[in-house]
């Protein structure tokens, strides 16, 4: 199954967004706090998928997301975020986002979403 870097500045959300995909059967490689440590462990890992917050501290997931898709064109970024604005939703997409998922977490949504980026 695909490795996946979970990257949320909440622990909660962190832990529930795991448990869904490890229900799945996918791996969780690592976790992160913020964008800076997501650009790290994405280097030092090279995940399949990364789910990103989109408001963090540090760096924000749409900035991370730039540079992991400078560090890697073909990286397969998926956003988060508990703000569903339609703005949010395209700065992630024009970021290199290839869908978004809004919290609170659906299990259906978060495994659709996942199922489109792995195609």
């Amino acid at each position: 199954m695909a490795k996946v870097l979970i990257v949320d500045d909440a622990k909660f959300m962190r832990v529930t967004l795991s448990n869904i995909l490890k229900k799945a059967n996918y791996e969780i490689v690592g976790e992160a706090e913020n964008g800076e440590e997501a650009i790290e462990l994405y280097r030092e890992l090279k995940p399949d998928i990364v789910t990103l917050d989109i408001t963090m501290p540090v760096m924000n997931g749409i900035e991370a997301a730039k540079i992991i898709k400078q560090i890697d064109p073909k990286a397969k970024i998926i956003m988060c975020s508990a703000l569903g604005q339609q703005k949010m939703v395209v700065e992630a997409l024009e970021a290199g986002a290839i869908d978004f998922i809004i919290k609170p977490f659906e299990e259906s949504r978060v495994m659709e979403a996942i199922a489109r980026v792995l195609m």
